[in-house]
């Protein structure tokens, strides 16, 4: 049985009426289970049963050396809440410090040898300028290892990280 109908060409073409039939629907469920089988082929490999390994960490713990020996002093109080040369703003209460050639965010520890007190902070400014001085401390920071009425104490740095 045929009939004649136009196709999208606008041809005149004889076209068959077909039964659903039994073998397009059983091709189908062939390349749909292809297809499954394909895309679990192509999945990532599944994992192996896990072996424990002993992870050995060796921690070696070195002394700080000690790269300075020299006066510190603080900051006065008319640099509070002003920009550092890192950007930061200055605060009294943080335990900051200024250095002339430590990198921004360097951690160090300054140490007073005359009483063994020693506090660590943070480099987050360029200084100290006066002569003969190797870090400006914030004042928290200077307190903690000395008495502010000094001005300056002789101090030991270390860098920590």
């Amino acid at each position: 049985m045929s009939k004649i109908s136009n196709n999208w060409l606008g041809l005149i073409a004889p076209q068959h009426s077909r039964a659903p039939s039994s073998l397009s629907a059983l091709s189908i469920i062939a390349m749909f289970t292809l297809l499954l089988s394909l895309v679990a082929c192509s999945s990532l490999p599944m994992e192996e049963a896990a072996v424990e390994e002993e992870e050995v960490v060796l921690v070696v713990e070195e002394t700080p050396v000690i790269i300075e020996s020299g006066l510190a002093s603080y900051y006065g109080d008319r640099h509070h809440n002003q920009k550092t040369a890192s950007g930061e703003r200055y605060r009294h209460e943080l335990k900051t410090a200024a250095h002339r050639t430590l990198p921004f965010g360097s951690h160090v520890k300054v140490t007073n040898p005359k009483t063994g007190q020693s506090v660590l902070v943070t480099i987050n400014d360029r200084g100290p300028f006066a002569r003969g001085r190797i870090i400006d401390l914030s004042k928290s920071a200077f307190a903690e290892i000395g008495n502010t009425a000094s001005g300056v104490i002789k101090v030991d740095i270390q860098v920590i990280e």
